[in-house]
C-alpha cells in the first residue's frame, strides 16, 4: 500500500500505513500559516481491501465543526467524485471504504486543478465576447488572470465583478465560476445576451492560484488570509488583492460577487453588506431583490440559514464583500456553498458537488439580470 499527495493541491502527512485497517494520517498546515482542513491524497495497491483511514488531527483543524455530518469525497478517475462513509468521534476523522480499483483518490471536496483553471481561461477567451488579461503576479510569481466579458469601451455599461477562491481549499467556488462562464458566454442564452447589452463582467476565477497548488485551505503562499486584506492590501505579502483592487479602481464596480465555501453550514447562502457605513435604502433594495431572485430561480439557494448580519456600522471592512461595498458604494455579496451536502436537497451519493456548484453559478445570472438596471 502506498499513500501520496505530491501533486497539484495534494495535502496529507502519513503517520502509519502498514495496516489497511488502521491507516493513520494528519492534515498538513497551510504554507506559512496555522490553517488546516483541506486534504487530498492518493492510495495505491488497495483493490478489494477494506480500508479504514484515520485522520488523527481532525479536532485540531480550523473548523472542527465542519466534520459533523460530513462525508469525504473519493474518485477513481478524478472526474466523478462521490461521497464515502465518514465519521467523526470528536478527535479523529475516519473514512471507511473498499476500493474497486487499485488506485483511489480522497479529498475534502472535489479539487479544481491548475490545469483545469488554465483550460477554463483558454476556452473562455475563444468567445468573441471575452478578453483574457493578466493583471499582475501572485506571491510566488504566478499569473493572476482576469476575463473581461462584454464591451469595456462602452462607458454606459454597468461594471460587474465576480471573483472566486480567495480561500484556495474552497474549490467549489471555481466550479461555480465555470458554470457561470459557460452560460454567460453562450450566445444562444437570452439572459446572457441581454446582460451583455447592459454590463461588462470582470471575472477572476482563482484569486489564489499559489495556495490552490500548494494544497492550502485559506492562505496564500505567504501565509496570508487574502479575505482579510481588502482595506489596505500589502503589495509584498498579498499582491493578489493589491492587483485586483488596483484594477477595480480603474474600472469601477457596480456589483461585486465574492464566491466561497463554508465548512460548517450545509446550505447555500449569502453574506451581504448590512453593516457597512454606506448601507442605505437603495443598497437594501438591491440586496433583497438579488437574494429573492436567486431563491426563486434555484431551490438550492435559501435565506433562512447563514451568518449573523452585522449591526449598522460594524462590518469588518478588511473582508472583501464589506470593503468593496463601502469603497464603491455598491452591492457586494459573499456567496457561500457547503463542503457537506445541501441539507434542504440532500444527495446521498454525491452530496454538494461540482455539477451543482456549476448549476448554481449559471443560475446566478438571473438575479444579476433582474437588478442590472437598478445598479
Amino acid at each position: 500500500m502506498h499513500i501520496s499527495s505530491a501533486f497539484d493541491a495534494g495535502n496529507i502527512e502519513v503517520i502509519s500505513a502498514f495496516d489497511h485497517q488502521n491507516i493513520e494520517l494528519n492534515i498538513r498546515k497551510d504554507t506559512n500559516a496555522e490553517f488546516l482542513q483541506w486534504f487530498y491524497f492518493r492510495v495505491q495497491e488497495v483493490q478489494g481491501l477494506d480500508l479504514k483511514i484515520n485522520i488523527l488531527n481532525a479536532s485540531e483543524t480550523s473548523y472542527p465543526e465542519g466534520w459533523i455530518d460530513y462525508q469525504a469525497v473519493a474518485s477513481y478517475d478524478r472526474i466523478t467524485w462521490f461521497r464515502v462513509p465518514t465519521s467523526y468521534d470528536g478527535e479523529k476523522l475516519t473514512i471507511e471504504f473498499m476500493p474497486e480499483y487499485n488506485s483511489m483518490y480522497f479529498a475534502y471536496f472535489a479539487p479544481y486543478s491548475h490545469e483545469q483553471h488554465l483550460n477554463l481561461l483558454s476556452t473562455a477567451q475563444m468567445s468573441p465576447n471575452a478578453f483574457l488579461v493578466n493583471i499582475g503576479k501572485t506571491f510566488q510569481g504566478r499569473d493572476l488572470d482576469m476575463l473581461v466579458i462584454g464591451d469595456e469601451d462602452d462607458e454606459s455599461k454597468k461594471r460587474i465583478w465576480i471573483i472566486a477562491r480567495q480561500h484556495p481549499g474552497e474549490s467549489m467556488a471555481e466550479w461555480f465560476i465555470e458554470g457561470l462562464l459557460n452560460r454567460l458566454l453562450d450566445d444562444t442564452d437570452p439572459i446572457a445576451c441581454k446582460l451583455l447589452e447592459k454590463a461588462v463582467f470582470y471575472v477572476v476565477p482563482n484569486v489564489n492560484p499559489d495556495g490552490s497548488l500548494l494544497g492550502n485551505l485559506r492562505a496564500n503562499a505567504a501565509g496570508v488570509n487574502l479575505n482579510r486584506e481588502w482595506a489596505n492590501p500589502n503589495r509584498e505579502t498579498s499582491p493578489e488583492v493589491y492587483h485586483i483592487l488596483r484594477t477595480m479602481e480603474l474600472t469601477g464596480v457596480d456589483l461585486n460577487l465574492d464566491i466561497h465555501g463554508d465548512e460548517g453550514l450545509p446550505y447555500n447562502f449569502i453574506s451581504s453588506i448590512e453593516g457597512i457605513p454606506s448601507y442605505d435604502a437603495h443598497l437594501k433594495m438591491l440586496n433583497e431583490k438579488f437574494s429573492a431572485s436567486l431563491k426563486r430561480i434555484s431551490p438550492d439557494f435559501q435565506t433562512t440559514h447563514g451568518y449573523p448580519k452585522n449591526e449598522a456600522g460594524q462590518a469588518n471592512l478588511n473582508v472583501c464583500g464589506k470593503g468593496i461595498g463601502e469603497r464603491f458604494k455598491c452591492l457586494s455579496v459573499t456567496l457561500e456553498m457547503p463542503f457537506k451536502d445541501n441539507a434542504d436537497m440532500p444527495d446521498e451519493i454525491f452530496g454538494w458537488s461540482p455539477e451543482r456548484s456549476m448549476n448554481l453559478g449559471a443560475s446566478a445570472l438571473n438575479p444579476i439580470y433582474e437588478i442590472a438596471d437598478d445598479l
